[in-house]
């Protein structure tokens, strides 16, 4: 009888969720398969007629010049993203995590970005590189900023980099405030007696106990750089002379003006696979490094 009634039990459970997996059968795992296939093949995105290529798109990226360009790209951009995200948010949240006048006003000062859509950004600060800063730079007679960021192949990056930072501290400072909320102030106060000054404080209690967030941070960063493509339509549009081509424009372009859907498909699986492989092994070094009160 009891049996009956957690089958019973189980069957009801499982209609519960049904709904929601055929959902996600459908708007991820069935994208997934059909990508996969037409990966495979020379399709062109328009007509139904295609060939089957096997593992030719797959061997053709390896000598691409292009992708390998904005391999290149995405890497530096998505190694300094996480670096100035980090230390930026950091400094914020340790910032604000004292008990200091006003803080609230900053808080919010800080966050209104993350309110914004990134193009609606990524053209504000087009207009700032393009008009804004020259001017200053003409005012104040400093060459470097006379110059648009934008405009240099070597700099361009970088302008992209200050836009995307504006944005991308503010959820990464919540989730660390909220992480050092945690520690418990007997650890602090201990440490303190103890002799600790403030940098074995931070090192040894501190880096400890945000380890978790800083390694979730990490991985959505790191997926950020990687993925980046609204900052630079709005910015530079891939240039100058393809400089700023990220692998999600390269690919877009691929696909949408160059009609090589089986091509492009095949390289964003790559980028997928990537992002994967590097999130299940920083999440499994996280789970070891975690502390368990």
């Amino acid at each position: 009888m009891k049996s009956k009634k957690n089958k019973n039990r189980n069957i009801t459970h499982f209609l519960y969720i049904l709904p929601n997996l055929i959902l996600y059968s459908l708007l991820s795992i069935l994208p997934i398969c059909l990508g996969i296939y037409y990966s495979l093949t020379d399709w062109n995105g328009i007509t139904k007629n295609y060939n089957f290529v096997g593992l030719a798109n797959y061997i053709k990226i390896i000598n691409d010049s292009r992708f390998k360009r904005a391999v290149s790209f995405n890497l530096r951009y998505a190694c300094m993203l996480i670096v100035g995200v980090l230390v930026i948010s950091l400094c914020l949240a340790l910032l604000m995590n004292q008990p200091i006048k006003g803080k609230n006003v900053f808080r919010a000062i800080y966050f209104f970005p993350a309110c914004i859509s990134m193009l609606t950004i990524g053209l504000i600060f087009n207009y700032i590189f393009f008009e804004g800063v020259p001017i200053i730079g003409n005012i104040l007679n400093i060459d470097f900023l006379k110059k648009n960021i934008l405009s240099g192949r070597k700099t361009a990056i970088y302008g992209i980099l200050i836009t995307n930072l504006w944005k991308s501290v503010a959820i990464p400072t919540v989730l660390l405030i909220s992480a050092l909320q945690t520690i418990p102030k007997e650890i602090m106060e201990s440490a303190v007696v103890d002799g600790a000054n403030a940098w074995q404080r931070f090192r040894y209690i501190t880096i400890r106990y945000i380890l978790p967030i800083l390694s979730i941070i990490f991985v959505l960063i790191l997926k950020e750089g990687l993925m980046i493509y609204d900052y630079i339509v709005a910015l530079t549009t891939g240039g100058p002379a393809g400089a700023t081509e990220s692998l999600t424009l390269s690919i877009y372009r691929l696909g949408f003006e160059d009609l090589r859907f089986g091509y492009a498909i095949s390289q964003a699986l790559i980028v997928a696979a990537i992002i994967c492989v590097i999130s299940v092994i920083q999440m499994s070094y996280t789970d070891k490094k975690k502390i368990y009160d």
